[in-house]
């Protein structure tokens, strides 16, 4: 079966059956929201973290333009991420720490906790000490204590973004450790939580980030997303798995299938996350809102959960 992403306006798809979930893309306030961001701290993001200094061209030279900052590929994604991110968070910090650290992968470095304003004064060299592995469940296991300490003063939800360049050494792990988040979630013991993983660099493993973020638990249904940095569009779609049935976008709107017949008709509101029945042969649905008509191809019917996207 061939992968459909999501197109504009969607951010998330997916299908089983005749039965689609499609979620729009949508700039959500939550709450009481705690976020924080992980850097991937492993061997492999060396160069990532090296400072380079960009050459002044001939003119700036002649002009006595000052020599330019020295920069490395990871602060200004974080920074852009840490400037949007406060904006969400229910007191403007977010806590920021390097994950896969130390000899043996398995160490967090927190940075601290840092605000949105003025996130150009912040510099991320990298962890003391790079790990040699990509262990992440260490990572989970920090952010979940860190919100247990922040519920007591006002965090209602949490949702940690995660930064990696390459393939989890400990996935079975990460897998066990979100299953007994959910079962804490479901039984009222945790907050709402979500985790975003977000692929950089050209050799992460799409298709392993795609099973963790596949997997839905009782009581909870999704805990995880994942993106890829590079087609990343608008900053929304970091938080997207924070949208749910409650928050409007429109005014109302019609579903239409591939042939032009209506499959629902919204009004009065258009949610965020829509959800409808298509024939079974659809290969694709149409929203109209506000006059605009925008198609969204459809997967395959889904028969291995771990084929949809989210």
């Amino acid at each position: 079966m061939g992968h459909e992403k999501p197109i504009e306006p969607f951010s998330d798809l997916h299908r089983e059956g005749d039965h689609v979930r499609a979620v729009l893309l949508h700039d959500p306030t939550v709450e009481g929201l705690d976020m924080a961001i992980y850097m991937d701290a492993s061997g492999s993001m060396r160069e990532e973290y090296a400072y380079k200094t960009q050459q002044r061209s001939f003119l700036e030279w002649l002009r006595g333009a000052p020599m330019k900052e020295p920069s490395n590929d990871v602060e200004p994604q974080v920074r852009w991420m840490l400037e949007y991110l406060a904006t969400k968070d229910r007191n403007g910090l977010l806590r920021v720490a390097y994950w896969a650290c130390g000899t043996n992968g398995r160490q967090v470095e927190a940075v601290g906790e840092l605000k949105g304003t003025d996130v150009k004064q912040y510099k991320f060299p990298g962890a003391k000490q790079l790990g040699g592995y990509t262990y992440l469940e260490p990572a989970l296991r920090d952010y979940v204590k860190y919100l247990e300490e922040q519920v007591k003063v006002g965090a209602k939800r949490g949702c940690a973004i995660i930064v990696t360049d390459g393939r989890l050494h400990d996935a079975e792990a990460v897998e066990k450790f979100s299953e007994e988040v959910a079962r804490k979630i479901a039984s009222g013991r945790l907050p709402r939580i979500n985790f975003v993983l977000v692929g950089v660099g050209d050799d992460i493993d799409e298709e392993q980030l795609e099973h963790i973020a596949h997997a839905e638990y009782p009581g909870v249904g999704h805990l995880w997303c994942h993106r890829i940095a590079k087609e990343i569009t608008q900053v929304a779609e970091l938080v997207a798995v924070l949208v749910d049935e409650t928050m409007t976008v429109a005014a109302g709107g019609t579903i239409y299938d591939d042939k032009g017949k209506v499959l629902k008709t919204y009004e009065g509101r258009l949610p965020a996350v829509l959800e409808f029945e298509v024939p079974e042969e659809a290969k694709s649905f149409t929203l109209e809102v506000n006059g605009q008509r925008y198609t969204q191809p459809l997967p395959d019917e889904d028969h291995d959960e771990d084929e949809d996207h989210h």
